[in-house]
């Protein structure tokens, strides 16, 4: 029973929010003071986390799992999670996307427990762009992260930015040569109409047009050779190679059509876009004693409404109420 969509899109690939509760405060994503976070009881547990995973692999066809947040290192239980999902699928591609606070502590733990890889959120390694960007001093702590990771091997270490103007935009070429040097693979993602605040705007977001010239003055990038297929990166080699970055243009270059992600909440709602507006409820049927096969469908009902593309061009376009820490990327 396939996640398929009414355009033949189908999902394998689940995103996993685990918390909405963050410990930065980055100014794209929430307000100084922090949001509203949702009330403990309302989250998935441990066991229903894992149950829906499950019912995902095992009836449904999802292949790879990554969990996010939030921030899911501050998620208590992270590596009895892991592991328990590794358990329900040997043959996942399993992973998480951080922003490396924490990791230093737990990335070997979180590699024995079944862990493939990591993608850490890093817009710069300048320590007073980080504070501007994150309002905290935490950038030493977000670089012993990822170098906890690459030790232990969590790889490839993705590292993923985004360029704000007037901010960090001037430090593209400065984030890909450390990346390079330090062996990451960093991807810049276009910033989206995610934030709690509804600050975004088109003419003040960084295009990938922009990230290419910025790139283009000190490196030559060549499209690399590899497929693309359903990724949301575009790849180029950088110098030649081997070394690559890529660049998620996710506003004026959608790939929508070949998309295959389905999202989770930390809440339990299923999301079959990141920009939807409507949600399936799961944890509610799951509480209410619904067996796994009646799970199963309601997930299967909610994929066949994802709409063709997000439409952030279309004049109808409306933000998604959930800001991008409550939904999960």
């Amino acid at each position: 029973m396939p996640l398929e969509d009414r355009y033949g899109r189908v999902a394998t690939d689940l995103r996993v929010s685990l918390t909405d509760r963050c410990n930065l405060r980055c100014s794209y994503c929430m307000p100084a003071e922090g949001l509203d976070w949702l009330p403990g009881e309302e989250v998935l547990t441990d066991d229903e986390v894992v149950r829906l995973v499950d019912i995902g692999v095992r009836m449904l066809g999802i292949r790879e799992v990554r969990f996010t947040g939030g921030e899911p290192l501050v998620r208590r239980g992270i590596v009895d999670i892991v592991r328990r999902t590794r358990e329900v699928g040997p043959d996942l591609e399993l992973s998480l996307t951080t922003n490396a606070l924490g990791l230093s502590r737990t990335a070997g733990a979180l590699k024995e427990a079944g862990l493939d890889r990591v993608n850490v959120s890093l817009d710069t390694v300048r320590r007073t762009t980080f504070e501007a960007i994150t309002r905290r001093d935490r950038l030493a702590d977000v670089l012993a992260g990822l170098a906890a990771a690459q030790e232990a091997g969590l790889t490839p270490v993705k590292v993923n930015a985004v360029l704000l103007r007037g901010t960090n935009d001037d430090q593209a070429a400065e984030l890909l040569r450390w990346a390079v040097g330090e062996g990451y693979h960093l991807r810049f993602i276009e910033q989206m109409p995610l934030d709690a605040q509804h600050d975004w705007s088109r003419t003040a977001m960084v295009t990938a047009e922009e990230i290419f010239e910025r790139l283009g003055a000190e490196f030559d990038l060549t499209p690399a050779a590899e497929p693309r297929g359903s990724a949301p990166a575009e790849l180029f080699r950088v110098d030649g190679g081997p070394a690559t970055v890529g660049v998620i243009a996710s506003v004026t270059r959608p790939f929508c059509g070949d998309c295959d992600r389905v999202r989770l909440t930390a809440d339990g709602q299923v999301r079959n876009c990141l920009f939807a507006r409507e949600e399936s409820d799961l944890r509610t049927a799951m509480r209410a004693g619904a067996s796994d096969e009646e799970v199963a469908e309601r997930w299967v009902i909610a994929m066949r409404g994802k709409r063709p593309g997000h439409g952030i061009d279309d004049p109808s376009f409306l933000q998604p109420d959930r800001p991008m820490s409550a939904i999960g990327g």
